[in-house]
């Protein structure tokens, strides 16, 4: 899949643009000022494959917990600032892997300027963050459409960093909106040579966010665009971690851990397939070979359709067919499917690490 070339920066450890892998990204939803919680729920969002995370720093009692994160933190750490540019300023002072700014709240060009200045001593990059709350000024009131507004102001803002020599820079512009946001990104894209840091906005629930992240960041990233992306739910920051890989595997562009492919059952399964297939979903979260491992509740959806997964099972009438590649293994009690089939990925895990 051909990817947009980007000009690179540097999170951290972490390469965005250049070619890199598609960085995956999330946000705290801790008290900032509780610097144990934060790291704590840190630990488990990089267990998960968070790459690189985001840390809010609503007031400058926060400065505090925010130094001790960064220095006590496995991934690197963005500082999110909104209004008060002085938070921005002293968050670079702090340990800040990365900015990120709404120029379209921060207020006066100088007080941006100000920020710019101390990212650019500090040596870290600001990731330009646009949405229909945080339009440049002279794009607010055009009777424009969305997409054209968030390009236009991204692209205005880029140019003012410009200004100042610095193009360490990351863009985003964000609606809740999944086609304004596709939009909004393939003008950007071929406008400017900057990263973009993609995701739908405001997407909403474990499910409906997980439903619009994917058709929306799914169309971006089939096209090319976007070199880190943050999955936003109301829910568990791990679980935005796991939507945005399985959005990468299911495109072919970076895959961790194993692959779960199961049937979506009909008339003729005979096992209670669903808590199955969800057991062996819940088990395969702590292994990292990528296996592919099949779930099948029939002899039609059984080892023939998945004849590529490296184990899975084919259910019968209470039992279930365990087979690797296609070829038969042995037969077990539907009760032991779960136990027998990650048997079967432990061996294999097992294996390839021999």
């Amino acid at each position: 899949m051909a990817r947009r070339e980007a000009r690179p920066v540097h999170v951290g450890g972490v390469v965005i643009g250049g070619g890199a892998p598609v960085a995956v990204q999330s946000m705290t939803n801790t008290d900032t000022r509780d610097a144990a919680a934060t790291l704590a729920q840190i630990e488990r969002l990089a267990a998960a494959g968070c790459g690189i995370v985001r840390v809010a720093i609503p007031h400058a009692d926060a400065l505090e917990g925010f130094s001790a994160i960064c220095d006590a933190s496995p991934l690197p750490v963005v500082a999110d600032i909104h209004f008060d540019h002085r938070l921005a300023i002293e968050a670079t002072r702090r340990g800040a892997a990365k900015l990120r700014i709404n120029p379209g709240n921060i207020g006066a060009t100088e007080r941006v300027d100000a920020v710019i200045d101390a990212a650019a001593t500090a040596g870290i990059p600001i990731r330009i963050g646009v949405n229909a709350g945080s339009l440049a000024e002279e794009y607010r009131d055009r009777d424009w459409p969305l997409p054209e507004k968030l390009a236009a102001s991204a692209v205005a803002f880029c140019e003012h960093f410009e200004s100042r020599d610095f193009t360490d820079i990351v863009v985003s512009a964000k609606a809740s909106s999944v086609t304004a946001t596709v939009e909004a990104y393939r003008l950007l894209a071929a406008e400017i040579p900057y990263a973009l840091h993609i995701g739908v906005t405001e997407a909403g629930t474990l499910m409906s966010g997980t439903v619009k992240s994917a058709v929306g960041l799914g169309i971006l990233l089939a096209e090319g665009v976007g070199d880190t992306l943050r999955v936003s739910l109301t829910a568990d920051p791990a679980e935005e971690v796991a939507v945005a890989w399985e959005i990468l595997a299911a495109l072919g562009l970076r895959r961790r851990g194993p692959e779960l492919v199961s049937c979506p059952t009909c008339g003729r399964c005979e096992v209670d397939l669903v808590p199955i297939a969800q057991e062996v979903e819940r088990r395969l979260r702590a292994v990292e070979s990528p296996v592919t491992v099949a779930v099948m509740g029939c002899v039609v959806n059984g080892p023939g359709e998945a004849r590529e997964a490296d184990v899975g099972v084919a259910a019968g009438r209470g039992v279930g067919l365990i087979f690797s590649r296609g070829e038969p293994l042995r037969k077990v009690p539907e009760e032991d499917i779960v136990d027998a089939l990650m048997a079967e990925v432990d061996r294999l895990g097992s294996a390839r690490d021999a």
